[in-house]
């Protein structure tokens, strides 16, 4: 069984609003072990809606169809099935009798103009909806199930729970087990190359790449005809990856650099402190976004200004001066007297050029120094991010350059 996911909304389509509800569905289908095969966002537009409702139904065994089911006059999707179906709309008494039952239990006047959300396809099955006052709608064009559910989230999943899931195919019948591997330092390309075979076309599982914010993401989705036969799929793929993409692997599923370095932090019972400049806090932010960080993370020095770095961190300002704030000897410094100062095992440090301004020919925006330091001495890396990205990016990728350094020697690397 393949569906597809209809999204209406001119919010949608000028970018106003991000829409949550088609990932959420394809989820839950790949839950049911139904693959999406296509996802569109068409704006509010009567012939644009119906000619993808027409589309759907040549190639999906089911569509699901989220907004435009509202009392106002953008809201064209009943329309729009209705002209797919080549029928009339017809006013359901008992879709407006819960409409108005919303209102009252409410205290609130019910608008003329919300009659029209009782207007349903002829034909049609329309769909209780108890959080607000938009009725759902089923209907079937050939071979294709087709489900109208309103577009507000929160009336949206439980519309699907309570008329949708029901309707499923037995989750025993067809299993999608999903797998993410998560990576870092390793160029996408490279990721690819390591992994090609495992890419091909047709085969089970299906394993894909995406890329965000320098971390790299191995996607792997096996099909089988039960839970326990599709996971034995997907772990297979899950163990080849890693040994292929060894240290670049630092997690699973939703796993972020700081849970990878956390783990590391929390197994050796070591601890941490961090000296700033660029990335303005962002490092120690992050180690502290973790659950029980107090175990591992001491202190954190925040010094934009050189007078900081010289006051709290004890920097000859001479050795400022010679090399300037974004440099090796400077982030070396920084690092070492850091974790002097803060008695840890470790201290991280970062200076740099975050952008838009402030760069010059001989250190450029998104020219970044990050630094380990720990009892046998400090490392520095030069990290050259490129003039493109903005202020955010710089320092997001900075803090992870620099999280990624810590785990890497935690490991031993």
């Amino acid at each position: 069984m393949n569906a597809q996911i209809l999204s209406i909304g001119n919010e949608l389509t000028l970018g106003q609003t991000v829409d949550t509800n088609a990932p959420w569905l394809a989820q839950r289908l790949a839950d049911a072990g139904i693959l999406c095969t296509r996802q569109v966002t068409v704006a509010d537009d009567r012939a644009d809606i119906a000619r993808e409702i027409a589309d759907a139904a040549q190639s999906a065994d089911l569509l699901l169809v989220t907004g435009g089911l509202g009392p106002t006059p953008d809201d064209l999707t009943r329309e729009a099935l209705a002209d797919a179906m080549n029928v009339e709309l017809e006013f359901r008494p008992e879709c407006f009798a819960q409409i108005e039952a919303y209102f009252q239990s409410r205290g609130r006047p019910m608008h003329p103009q919300n009659r029209r959300q009782a207007m349903c396809p002829r034909g049609a099955t329309p769909l209780s909806n108890p959080h607000g006052t938009a009725p759902g709608v089923r209907a079937r064009i050939g071979r294709t199930d087709i489900y109208l559910m309103p577009g507000v989230p929160r009336e949206m999943k439980p519309m699907f729970e309570a008329h949708v899931s029901p309707n499923l195919p037995q989750r025993e019948a067809a299993v999608i087990v999903q797998r993410t591997i998560r990576t870092f330092g390793m160029p996408e390309a490279e990721v690819g190359e390591k992994i090609a075979d495992l890419m091909a076309r047709g085969r089970n599982p299906t394993v894909g790449t995406s890329a965000a914010d320098l971390i790299i993401s191995i996607r792997i989705n096996a099909h089988g005809a039960n839970a326990a036969q599709a996971g034995a799929i997907a772990e297979a793929d899950v163990r080849t990856i890693r040994e292929r993409l060894g240290i670049a692997v630092f997690g699973e599923g939703e796993d972020t650099i700081q849970d990878a370095a956390a783990r590391l932090l929390f197994e050796r019972r070591a601890t941490i402190s961090t000296a700033e400049s660029c990335t303005g806090g962002l490092i120690a932010k992050r180690l502290t976004d973790v659950s029980g960080s107090s175990a591992y993370f001491i202190q954190s020095f925040v010094t934009y200004a050189n007078e900081a770095k010289h006051r709290l961190l004890e920097i000859p300002t001479a050795l400022i001066e010679q090399h300037g704030a974004v440099s090796e000897p400077v982030a070396d410094a920084m690092a070492a007297n850091c974790r002097r100062i803060s008695g840890t095992d470790y201290a991280l440090a970062a200076t740099g050029v975050a952008g838009p301004t402030g760069g010059t020919p001989q250190k450029p925006v998104g020219l970044v120094y990050v630094a380990l330091a720990e009892r046998a001495g400090v490392v520095v890396k030069q990290l050259r991010f490129g003039e493109n990205l903005s202020r955010d990016e710089i320092r997001d990728r900075a803090a992870k350059a620099a999280i990624n350094l810590l785990r890497l020697r935690l490991l031993g690397k």
